[in-house]
């Protein structure tokens, strides 16, 4: 292993890992590590794939977020470096068999001299300075901060959907097989909800996102590989003198096939319901099968609501974030566009931006997923909007 990374503090955690910040010991560039436990093979499937789309993309688009490297952790505190275009064979045996390999098996299995090979392949250490308890405090304290007034319109916590967590025996299970960490570029602006709503509302700086975005996910598209999980959350941002730099992240719910046809169109169908309420399209809302055109209908809400900067609270949570939907009754019932779409193919009313901005945002949430624009059409058509609008 070339590097040696140190763990500086935890700045996120979710259903299915913890992502610190750190630093490559012998440069002390700061990076972002992220450590996905492997504790059951529905997890380590979600890794691989994530692993394998990032690999794809590579350092390649600079709205992409940069793989620097994959570490297979084999023992307490040991780590392996995974040689470029590999992946862990014992974790696809993993996901393979339907249940976590464990490491002395494996390797067992593979060479009689298991020992030798334990100490040869031993690696590096990871140094954490990690101090759970303050991560905690400090994240508790930055959402309270965050906190919005009570007018702002809330989600009700029972109409949730988003990716579920693992079970409770699947999470105190022991690891066998233990982590795999992600060291990836380093965003120093926090995600896109975090650094537009911690800012006045500015349209330059706005129309620069929403092409930014259209550049990645045209490029992602190209790659075969379809998102399934665009919001943003999972936009990062990194600061830059000349203006913010976006980063899609999160590849964990991606699929790939073998590329784009028909101009930048996967004709690949899917049909597992994932991803977030809020972007989610209404065929996979109404459980159909769908096509990375999904993710044309995801951008186009995120779009609508970075332009009018519209919000929503999660029941249960202090965190503002950014997303278009639909208000239902007296009471305002916050309903996500995706499902009132396809309830009602009526339902949204047009968006209030410039007419040329407004035409082409519902083309891009049309509930006929051949109707939204193509991923390669969208960044000429979206420049072409704004600067009709901004005349």
């Amino acid at each position: 292993m070339e590097e040696l990374y140190t763990l500086e503090r935890e700045v996120g955690r979710g259903s299915y890992g913890v992502v610190f910040e750190g630093r490559m010991a012998k440069t002390g560039q700061k990076v972002a590590i992220k450590r996905l436990p492997c504790s059951n093979p529905e997890c380590v499937e979600l890794y691989l794939q994530e692993l394998w789309a990032m690999r794809t993309t590579a350092r390649n688009h600079v709205n992409v977020i940069a793989l620097h490297s994959c570490l297979l952790q084999t023992g307490s505190r040991s780590l392996k470096t995974l040689k470029p275009g590999k992946l862990p064979l014992r974790l696809v045996e993993s996901v393979l068999k339907g249940s976590v390999v464990a490491a002395k098996q494996s390797q067992e299995r593979t060479n009689p001299q298991s020992n030798t090979r334990r100490r040869t392949n031993s690696g590096s250490r990871l140094q954490d300075r990690t101090n759970t308890v303050q991560a905690r405090a400090h994240l508790q304290n930055k959402d309270e901060s965050n906190a919005s007034d009570s007018t702002t319109p809330q989600r009700p916590q029972s109409r949730v959907r988003k990716r579920p967590a693992p079970r409770e025996e699947e999470q105190t299970a022991p690891l066998r097989c233990l982590a795999l960490w992600l060291v990836m570029e380093y965003c120093d602006g926090g995600d896109l909800n975090q650094y537009l709503l911690s800012r006045p509302p500015d349209a330059q700086r706005n129309h620069s996102v929403v092409q930014q975005l259209c550049s990645a996910v045209a490029f992602l598209h190209s790659l075969g590989i379809t998102h399934r999980d665009l919001k943003p959350d999972n936009v990062l941002v990194c600061v830059m003198p000349k203006g913010p730099v976006v980063k899609v992240a999160d590849f964990g719910l991606s699929k790939m096939s073998e590329g784009s046809v028909d101009g930048g169109l996967t004709r690949q169908h899917f049909s597992s319901t994932c991803g977030s309420d809020f972007y989610m399209a209404p065929e996979v809302w109404g459980g159909l099968t769908y096509t990375a055109q999904a993710d044309i209908f995801s951008l186009g809400v995120m779009f609508w609501a970075v332009l009018e900067r519209i919000t929503f609270l999660e029941e249960g949570t202090t965190q503002e974030q950014l997303g278009a939907y639909v208000c239902k009754g007296r009471s305002g019932w916050l309903m996500p566009l995706g499902e009132a779409l396809w309830e009602n193919a009526d339902a949204p009313a047009a968006p209030p931006p410039g007419p040329a901005t407004c035409a082409l945002l519902l083309e891009m949430l049309a509930s006929n997923p051949d109707a939204r624009p193509t991923a390669d059409q969208l960044g000429a058509r979206v420049r072409s909007a704004l600067r009709e609008d901004s005349h």
